[in-house]
């Protein structure tokens, strides 16, 4: 009798490169969870199947980068906000654009569709939120209540109100009928990332980057549990389809919750690195993530994942057991009242009277028309999933096969490795004909080992070390037919520079000691002094990244000896260095660019007020380290990709050094 073969409970299911430049934002469909779409630094919006290596459609007209994606219910639209804060929507089965909507001052962060009526919501950088109707091209209402970015919008299953998360660390419940801020949740510490509506029950999660995950009774309006002590921050969450549990997407890892009381179910080991966002089809969870070209997804096994306290095996919290608490139902909770027609219906009778309203005859559309397009790069794949011969199904199904799973042992094959390439030369189609030799194909930029030169920036995550070759710690061999070689001479090849590595580690090691003493005993201005003295960005970088986490440990005399540190790493070559040193910078000119400017606007004061001199004095030295590093971001501002984002962003902020 045969065995029965042991399969894994997540795995790589494909990986791609989807731009000719950096992606910077990536959504999945909802409803199949086999739609993606991707957005880059090469503005365009590229359109995907889930495990198939070929770009369906790409889509045009945006100028700047693409900064915020979503598909709406049946996923035939799809909306594109960009860095100069212009959203385009697409009607995916006409592949035609549908709107051009203008009107936000800034960066969209977050945008989102109504579940019923064909409305658009949009976030910005310049801290409103704009509800748009698509059919109408206009902006119908403008919520102002936010001090900082909405970084995330969702829709209540109902339709009748939107939650907001920001960077002011405020999650904000709004009435779409009155405008007006329903509730203010305030738990967080800082900024709110993710937003959450449950499907079923008046109960809203939210996820922070204070490494906190909050639960928010919509009913009474305050808070039910709140999940604390995380690793990282998480940064996409989903409720399971039935509302049993809520699903979080850390670095490399899923975490299942329950929020009465707060707890982990499971934890499940995912390589998937930063993951971006997360859909649920049969039964199997899909993620998505992506660094610098590449867009990776992975499949999770829902049937193996704990996600309830039912079982054997107890519940974790802290990696500790917890006792089964009774179980309890969704009655607890008020249900949403949905409307008696069917989510298709409205959207139906929209799209029947779109062709009427979807353009206006005006020179401005025309425009539009002209500049943004609609490519499709693979006819078949479109027909199949947009334009299905049987109307009533549609590719991807409603109800489709899941993914394979691999058996847990499997080892990657060639036709893995060969993956990525695949997807490269997808990029730009061929008609269909024998693929020219290898020789005679044009340069791509593929993972395929070619002699190349270390990398300007030298990216925070990679597969790889820079610049390492397995034949560098080899002995040359003098004869080619000589294959077989000692293992001393090997072993002597292998620890060169072993020492010299060991001395580096070992001294950063001794520096990171002194540093924490020094916290221990003293103040943090003192443990950054200390850092400083090391002459080793490494450790300041180890500090700042830990100071990040809380604002309230930042005072201004910490300032004065942190902005010429900062000045240091947005110059590094690091992408880690320059993701710290951004970061710090943010927090410094949200927290002390104002108090700045006022004191030293401020008139002299009369007498002798040595408390308000040293002010004085600390301010003058912040304001002209500020003015030095604003040459810098105002020149890294126009950069592409993520940190020609972030550098845009904090330029916006240090206007009023002007």
């Amino acid at each position: 009798m045969a065995t029965p073969v042991v399969t894994k409970t997540a795995w790589k299911l494909q990986e791609i490169t989807a731009h000719s430049s950096n992606v910077s934002s990536l959504v999945l469909g909802k409803s199949s969870g086999r739609l993606l779409a991707t957005g880059g630094d090469d503005c365009r919006v590229n359109v995907w199947s889930v495990n198939k290596p070929n770009c369906i459609m790409s889509l045009t007209g945006h100028t700047t980068p693409i900064e915020s994606l979503q598909i709406n219910a049946n996923e035939e639209l799809i909306v594109a906000g960009s860095q100069s804060g212009s959203i385009r929507v697409w009607d995916l089965e006409a592949a035609k654009i549908l709107r051009t909507l203008l009107g936000h001052k800034a960066n969209i962060c977050s945008l989102d569709f109504h579940p019923f009526g064909s409305f658009v919501a949009s976030g910005s950088l310049d801290t409103n939120i704009k509800l748009w109707d698509v059919r109408r091209k206009g902006c119908i209402f403008k919520y102002k209540s936010h001090t900082q970015a909405v970084r995330c919008l969702r829709f209540s299953p109902d339709g009748k109100w939107l939650a907001s998360a920001a960077d002011d660390h405020t999650v904000k419940l709004w009435d779409l009928t009155s405008g007006k801020v329903v509730f203010e949740f305030t738990g967080h510490s800082g900024p709110v990332n993710i937003v959450e509506f449950h499907p079923n029950e008046y109960l809203l999660a939210s996820g922070s980057s204070d490494r906190t995950i909050c639960f928010w009774d919509l009913e009474k309006f305050q808070v039910v549990s709140c999940i604390e002590e995380e690793a990282t921050p998480v940064r996409c969450v989903l409720f399971n389809p039935d509302g049993c549990c809520l699903y979080g997407g850390f670095q490399d890892s899923l975490r299942v919750y329950g929020w009465e009381p707060e707890r982990c179910f499971d934890v499940v080991l995912v390589n998937w690195g930063k993951v971006a966002d997360l859909s649920i089809c049969n039964n199997q969870l899909i993620g998505v993530s992506f660094a610098q070209s590449t867009v990776s997804s992975f499949v999770v096994d829902l049937s193996r994942v704990t996600k309830s306290g039912l079982v054997p095996h107890g519940l974790l919290r802290n990696n500790k057991l917890l006792a089964q608490p009774t179980p309890t139902g969704s009655s607890l909770r008020r249900i949403y009242d949905r409307p008696s027609t069917s989510c298709s219906k409205p959207q139906s009778r929209v799209k029947h009277n779109s062709e009427s309203e979807r353009r206006s005859p005006s020179s401005e559309d025309d425009r539009d028309e002209k500049e943004s397009r609609a490519e499709i790069q693979n006819p078949e794949d479109y027909k199949e999933i947009f334009q299905p011969k049987n109307a009533i199904s549609r590719t991807p199904p409603r109800i489709s096969e899941p993914f394979p799973a691999p058996p847990e042992d499997e080892p990657v094959t060639a036709k893995e490795a060969a993956k990525p390439n695949q997807a490269v030369e997808a990029q730009t189609p061929l008609p269909k004909q024998e693929l020219p030799e290898p020789s005679q194909r044009p340069p791509t930029a593929s993972s395929t080992p070619v002699p190349r030169a270390e990398p300007l920036v030298i990216p925070a995550t990679r597969n790889e070390p820079i610049g390492l070759k397995a034949s560098d710690f080899l002995p040359a061999v003098k004869n080619q037919s000589q294959t077989e070689l000692v293992d001393e001479e090997i072993m002597s090849q292998i620890r060169k520079g072993h020492k010299t590595v060991c001395m580096v580690l070992t001294n950063r090691h001794k520096n990171l000691d002194t540093v924490r003493a020094v916290w221990s005993t003293s103040d943090i201005k003192n443990s950054m002094d200390s850092a400083v003295g090391t002459n080793d960005l490494s450790i300041v970088v180890d500090l700042l990244n830990v100071i990040n986490q809380k604002a309230s440990l930042w005072k201004l005399d910490l300032c004065t000896v942190v902005l010429p540190q900062i000045e240091k790493l947005i110059e590094s070559k690091y992408e880690s260095y320059v993701q710290t040193g951004c970061t710090s910078l943010k927090l410094i000119l949200q927290r002390f660019l104002p108090l700045i400017t006022d004191i030293l606007a401020a008139p002299p004061s009369v007498g002798v007020d040595i408390t308000r001199e040293e002010r004085l004095h600390k301010c003058k030295l912040c304001y002209d380290q500020l003015k030095n590093i604003r040459n810098i971001v105002k020149n890294k501002s126009g950069l592409s990709g993520r940190h020609g984002s972030d550098f845009g962003d904090l330029h916006v902020l240090m206007a009023m050094l002007e």
